[in-house]
């Protein structure tokens, strides 16, 4: 998807949640091909703002998992996980903000396009009141005292929160304003509209009278004929008339006959003479020979239009054809020295193959002629293999384990049937010899290769969450990241 395009569509989304038109936000984010965790987050603000928790919470899900950083999208979750009721799940996303805020009292996401301020002790205040709804209303006010300490404009909701839990009342969990969404940067939106950097040609001067025609030359659309000028009445009229005939007297002038029509280009700067167009031709004649002609006072206008005055266009180029064939004519009979009166000998007749549709002889498959066809294979990257046709499953599963470097038992082929997105594995060598027989035709199958966990069906004894990052030293070493879960399946 273009990034203009998706641009154009956040941004007019979130005009949609500025005008309260929930529905025209949700038509103009559902035409984001790739979506962002912004956007993302613009969809879940607007399910919320319709009461539908469910699909905002989906929505979150996704943002998290394009920004597994975003605090504000934690810290949103929780909320909407408390207002479903999922108590284990609200208190898991405080965790994880209080986490991703990394000991700042407050993240300004202004930078980022939402107009909000994220504070520690807001946070703080959403795990109280998970803790009141677990009845835990001891911790939940241990937790409001420490949000004493916290930095940010609490005005007075700590007070009010005690009181509350004084009187074992629940707490309204806190969320992002609603109509408060993540906006495209105003820079990009200012881009949007196209803009005409090289402006339009004006025409300055051009040899053809009045052209108004600022393109490039080429892309002049040819007409067959010649260029006529637009002027009316005598006054502003540039054709001319010759009183009697004038011969040429050198190679740059031109030889009109008496009462000839030509259009006169420049009357000056000639020693008296006047260049015109005549019958397509440019050239000089004297100016006192010339004589203006009112072109509105012309009765028979086709006697000005029959005239081939004016400045000739190019001539319309024709594709070359191909050249005609002559039939040649038939050889003449040479008489042979036999007998005169026998009948001539008949010409030698030869079988056709192609008489009748039913004496027709097939063509010889793939598979008789020991052929083969070009199989693509999905992996990481695309493999082409030529693979003669009877291959065994087990020679190609070798053959494609080589290539990609990994052994040929962690490897399943597997193909997807017409019409469906569904990939299931091959049957073996039946299986592949129906998919190479299938594809003689095309001359070419399509496989996917998917490897297997060899770990598959192993116990687990138990399982630990990673403290610390750590990076492999070595080919037999597990890399992990702190926080993953780490399956513990022996001990030595």
């Amino acid at each position: 998807m273009l990034y203009t395009e998706r641009i154009r569509l956040w941004h007019e989304a979130v005009q949609a949640v500025d005008s309260r038109d929930w529905q025209g936000a949700l038509s103009k984010l559902s035409q984001i091909t790739e979506p962002t965790s912004r956007t993302l987050f613009v969809y879940a603000s607007v399910y919320l703002a319709l009461g539908q928790l469910e699909p905002a919470i989906r929505a979150l899900d996704q943002t998290i998992a394009k920004d597994e950083r975003l605090a504000v999208g934690f810290f949103q979750r929780a909320a909407v996980h408390l207002m479903v009721g999922r108590l284990e799940e609200a208190m898991s996303d405080c965790i994880w903000a209080q986490k991703h805020m990394r000991g700042n009292p407050v993240i300004d996401y202004k930078q980022l396009g939402l107009r909000f301020k994220l504070n520690s002790w807001q946070v703080i205040y959403n795990a109280a009141a998970v803790q009141c709804r677990m009845g835990l209303w001891d911790k939940a006010w241990e937790m409001l005292l420490t949000m004493s300490q916290e930095k940010g404009g609490r005005g007075g909701q700590l007070d009010t929160a005690l009181e509350s839990i004084a009187r074992r009342e629940f707490l309204t969990p806190l969320l992002v304003p609603e109509g408060e969404v993540f906006r495209p940067r105003k820079q990009d939106v200012e881009q949007l509209p196209e803009r005409d950097f090289l402006g339009k040609a004006k025409v300055i001067s051009s040899i053809i009278p009045n052209d108004d025609f600022g393109g490039f030359e080429p892309l002049r659309l040819q007409k067959p004929g010649y260029y006529e000028p637009k002027g009316e009445g005598e006054q502003e009229s540039r054709y001319m008339r010759l009183r009697s005939t004038y011969i040429a007297q050198d190679p740059a002038e031109l030889t009109v006959p008496g009462g000839g029509l030509v259009f006169m280009f420049s009357d000056g700067g000639m020693e008296g003479r006047a260049t015109v167009f005549y019958d397509g031709k440019r050239g000089l004649v004297p100016i006192s020979m010339l004589e203006s002609v009112d072109v509105t006072k012309f009765k028979k206008k086709k006697e000005l239009r029959s005239v081939p005055n004016g400045i000739p266009l190019p001539p319309g180029l024709k594709p070359p054809t191909r050249p005609e064939t002559r039939p040649r004519a038939p050889s003449p009979q040479l008489a042979t020295s036999g007998h005169l009166g026998s009948p001539p000998t008949p010409p030698p007749q030869y079988s056709s193959v192609v008489d009748s549709p039913t004496e027709r002889r097939p063509s010889p498959s793939p598979i008789e002629e020991g052929g083969s066809v070009v199989v693509k294979v999905h992996y990481k990257y695309t493999l082409a293999l030529n693979v003669p046709v009877g291959t065994p499953y087990s020679q190609l599963q070798e053959t494609i384990a080589r290539k990609v470097g990994h052994p040929a038992t962690n490897l399943r082929l597997r193909q997807r049937q017409h019409d469906s997105r569904v990939l299931k594995p091959l049957d073996g060598d039946a299986g592949l010899r129906a998919v190479l027989e299938e594809a003689t035709e095309s001359g070419r199958a399509i496989l996917w290769c998917q490897p297997e966990n060899p770990l598959q069906g192993r116990t687990i004894l138990y399982q630990l969450v990673a403290q610390y990052d750590y990076s492999a030293q070595g080919p037999e070493d597990l890399e992990f990241n702190e926080g993953d879960t780490i399956d513990i399946l022996s001990e030595a």
